[in-house]
């Protein structure tokens, strides 16, 4: 798996005042924050929980 610069993510508001930062092509790759700056950091330590399992499983 490559590194989360290597993919497209989104991060927007979603509407309870929070925001909703994701990664289109991982499923399951998703996170949220009280801020853009927390979501986008949440999903880093999603994206890194996701790409240690792949490896796990040989998916890497």
């Amino acid at each position: 798996m490559k590194s989360l610069s290597d993919y497209t993510t989104v991060i927007r508001p979603d509407d309870n005042g929070t925001f909703v930062a994701y990664v289109p092509a991982i499923p399951g790759c998703h996170a949220w924050g009280q801020t853009s700056e927390e979501a986008g950091a949440e999903l880093v330590n999603v994206f890194e929980m996701i790409k240690q399992e792949y490896a796990e499983a040989g998916m890497s």
